[in-house]
């Protein structure tokens, strides 16, 4: 099985981008998009100078609770940057959801509990709200930072080339990225994860 293969059975389908956008990620910015495979994981981000944005990170069922995920973290925390990632809330059915929100609590990260995240997928049409996790490098980087990256993230990353490679454009990145001080939704006391 190859490394899109691996990545399309773990995720839903509104949070994949397609091989040819990953691929056209790769080529057209194989300076700051990085592809680390191994035959138990595939690790895809991005690494700008003052962030990196994990987008997407699989370990195999075989290697999970061997510390693999932990070491993958780790390698990118000592680049000393902030590590920015996009999580789907905790889904009834999916004992993975939680897993994985309680691994990156354990790991050092904090739920942006002031940054709402919504985007419409162009596979499924439908609205997928996502939870936004971040490792601050340095304990003056805020949620305003945060949501500065990941607007970043969203236009350079996640809409490149939309046209071309879907045929039509997501939406812009002010329909799906607001920052209100006012919200303290912390997923991880919620869920006491």
């Amino acid at each position: 099985m190859n490394w899109y293969e691996k990545l399309n059975q773990y995720f839903p389908i509104e949070e994949m981008k397609s091989k040819e956008h990953i691929d056209v990620l790769l080529e057209d910015k194989q300076e700051i998009y990085i592809k680390d495979e191994g035959p138990d994981h595939v690790l895809l981000y991005v690494e700008g100078e003052e962030f990196i944005f994990i987008d997407y990170l699989f370990v195999s069922k075989n290697s999970r609770g061997q510390g693999l995920g932990r070491k993958l973290i780790r390698k990118l925390q000592k680049k000393q940057k902030t590590i920015l990632l996009e999580v789907e809330r905790i889904q009834e059915n999916d004992v993975d959801s939680f897993k994985r929100l309680r691994f990156y609590k354990r790991e050092g990260f904090h739920h942006a509990s002031s940054i709402t995240y919504s985007r419409k997928s162009l596979a499924t049409k439908e609205n997928t709200p996502l939870e936004i996790l971040y490792w601050p490098s340095d304990p003056s980087v805020g949620e305003e930072d945060v949501f500065d990256f990941m607007k970043e993230i969203y236009s350079e990353i996640h809409t490149y080339k939309d046209d071309a490679l879907y045929g039509k454009s997501y939406q812009d990145v002010e329909d799906v990225l607001s920052l209100n001080e006012n919200q303290e939704t912390d997923i991880f006391k919620e869920m006491e994860v």
